[in-house]
Parts: C-alpha cells; structure tokens; sequence
C-alpha cells in the first residue's frame, strides 16, 4: 500500500508539468509544447509494456535471480531513471523564462517599462503576496517604491513592437499573472462552466484512454485466441496504443495551434476538442459493436480510435491555458483529475460488464458523444475574462 501511495505521488507530477510547461511558451504554440511534454509521458506506459517485461527477463534467465526476486530487483531501473531527471530539472531549469518564480511579477512589471507603459504598479493579482508582506508596512512600502521605479519609462527602452494600447497591456499583464489564490477566490474558478468543459471531456478521452490500456491485452488474447495470439503478442499489440501518444497528442495539439492561429478565436480550439472527441465516441461504437475477431479489422479500428481519443487530449491541454490563466494550476489540476476519474468509471464499467469488452466500450463511446454534445454550448473562456485570448 505504501508503494502504491508514493507510485500515485509520481503521476500527480503531469499537472505541475504542464502547468510549468504553460509558463514557457506563448498561447499561439502552448498546445504544441503542452501535447508533446503530456504526450511523451503517456507513452511511458507503451514503453513499459516492453521495457519492464525484458529487465525481468534478462534478471531471471542471465543473471539467475528467482522470478521472486526479480520483479522487485526490476523496479531499481526506473527508480534509477525518476531520481536522476529530478535532480537534474533541479539543478538545470529554470523556474520560469524569466527566471525565478517569486520574480515572475517583477518581470512583467519591467517588461511593461520598457515598452513605455508607467501607469501604475502590477502587484500580483489576488493573495499572490505572503503574509509577511502584508503585516510589515515599511517592507511593503519599499517594494511598492522599487516596481513603481522599474515602471518608470526609460528614455529610448520603447521597441514599438507592440499595437497594443497602454491600459490593454495592463489588463493582459494582470490577467496572466498566475496567481496564489485563497479558497475563496479557486472556487469561483473550480465550479466555473469554462473548467467543466475541459474537465468533462478529459473524464471522456483521458479516461477512456486508462481504462481501455488496462484491458485490451486481455481483450486482444480473448478475441484472437483461435489464430494463436499469446500473452506476449497480444501485450505487445496493446503497447501501441500507449506508444500512439508520441505522434497522436503533439498533433493534437499541434493542429489546433494552427487553427487558433488561422482563426484569432480561442472558438476553433473547442471545436476541434469536441469534433476529436465525437468521432472517438464513434470509433467506440464501431469496435463494441463489431467486435471484430478479425486482427486487421481490429487493430485498424483501434489505431483509428487511438488517434482521435490522443489528438483531444492533447487538444485538451492546448484549450486550458486559455481558460483562467491567473489560476492555471487549479484548472489543469481539476481537468487532470478528472481524467483520473474517467478511467475509475469506465473501469467499474469493464468490471461490471466481465468478459463482455465490446458492450462496455460502446457504452464509453455513448457517454463521450453524450457528455461532448452536452457542454459543446459553453463559451470557451469566460464573458469578459482579462487575459487567455
């Protein structure tokens, strides 16, 4: 049980990932860096389909451990590969483009000098400051007099690239700082309409995606059993699915950059979520309800599937840093785990329905173009939202 605790530690790191990740890139190509970061993770697990099973073998039959002892042995690799990146993203990265992430509002408030802007100060928006802060007044006071002087125009430091007016660049500024909010104000955010959108269609695609990982060996072995598709093969075949996400997510997210970019409207991105997410639903439908004992019938089916259920994940990540950008954190954290809810559901269905894969797969497809059909209303980013356009 403690192993299975600190293991679900370790896939609660995809949020600050891509929370970190939206830091670093602007909104015309976040989508692309978002869905490559998230889609490079989720191929982890096609990875270990081969990768974990080939340590295991090389232990027992080459180095002469007891199966008993080499699964445990197996685990050091990864431990070896997780403890090496983190210590290096500590000691290497940055915490933001502009460096630390206590200075992130400094920054914009120097950026914003130079291009001539000096109507007052951009203080961190919300409870960004500490406490301390707010009880000491002379420390307090002399920060305000430090950014007032850093907004001060500096002769000659205005580029001109800008067309935006004075009180835009503001408005924008203020409304990107991503923000330290009290309960009080992340509820707003939480129960917004806009989070639900993502939220409801990662619990579709992202939950689809685990629960139909963890089934389809079985279900690839139960259907094919007749032309001799073993344990093996019939793993290896669903590795791809998981190894899909190399290519599938980054275009998703790759393609809707493009469309944002064509379209000037944040619009085009939810369309393209919603129109990736229906059709999955379809390609469900398609391979419950055929449920095809024919292996090029099927894996057809699936890599079809694979595409459309990936590419809206990561079009998923590339519509949510548009959607209250102050709070980033808290709506890709309730879109994630919504995700993470999405497979507990489907996978009570697969439990529910036993060996009846086909039936439990088309109902996933129902419940996708349902719940995509239900929330494709809702405008994409909030009326009147500062910031995320």
């Amino acid at each position: 049980m403690a192993c299975r605790f600190f293991v679900g530690i370790l896939g609660g790191s995809f949020v600050p990932c891509q929370v970190w990740s939206t830091g670093f890139f602007d909104k015309n190509v976040v989508g692309t860096s978002n869905a490559l970061t998230a889609g490079l993770g989720n191929a982890g697990g096609g990875i270990t389909y081969f990768l974990m099973p080939a340590i295991y073998n090389s232990l027992v039959h080459d180095q002469g451990l007891t199966p008993h002892v080499a699964w445990r042995v197996a685990f050091i690799v990864p431990f070896i590969c997780i403890v090496t990146v983190a210590i290096a993203m500590l000691i290497l990265c940055p915490d933001t483009p502009t460096g630390n992430w206590s200075d992130r509002h400094t920054r914009v408030q120097q950026n914003l000098a130079s291009h001539g802007v000096s109507a007052g100060i951009v203080s961190a928006p919300g409870t960004i400051m500490d406490d301390k802060h707010q009880q000491n007044g002379s420390s307090a006071g002399s920060d305000e007099e430090k950014l007032e002087y850093e907004a001060a125009p500096r002769k000659g430091s205005y580029s001109g690239e800008t067309q935006l007016p004075e009180q835009a660049m503001l408005d924008t500024a203020r409304g990107e700082i991503v923000q330290k909010p009290s309960l009080r104000e992340a509820l707003p955010v939480v129960f917004s309409l806009q989070t639900l959108v993502t939220a409801a269609c990662y619990f579709c695609t992202f939950g689809a995606e685990l629960s139909i990982n963890s089934i389809l060996g079985t279900y690839y072995q139960t259907n094919f059993k007749k032309q001799g598709l073993g344990q093996t093969e019939s793993g290896n075949w669903a590795a791809m699915f998981g190894l899909l996400n190399v290519v599938f997510r980054p275009a998703g997210g790759l393609i809707s950059d493009f469309l944002f970019r064509r379209t000037g409207s944040v619009w085009s991105k939810k369309a393209w979520l919603h129109t990736l997410s229906i059709i999955t639903g379809g390609f469900h439908i398609a391979i419950g309800v055929t449920n095809s004992h024919k292996q090029s019938t099927m894996f057809g089916l699936v890599a079809g599937m694979a595409f459309f259920l990936e590419a809206a994940n990561g079009a998923n990540y590339s519509l949510v840093p548009h959607v209250h950008p102050h709070a980033n954190g808290i709506v890709s954290g309730c879109t994630g785990a919504s995700g993470n809810f999405g497979g507990i559901i489907f996978a009570i269905i697969f439990r529910y329905l036993g060996k009846q894969y086909g039936k439990a797969i088309w109902i996933i497809g129902v419940i996708t173009i349902a719940i995509n059909l239900a929330v494709s209303w809702i405008r994409p980013i909030p009326k009147g939202q500062i910031g995320g356009r």
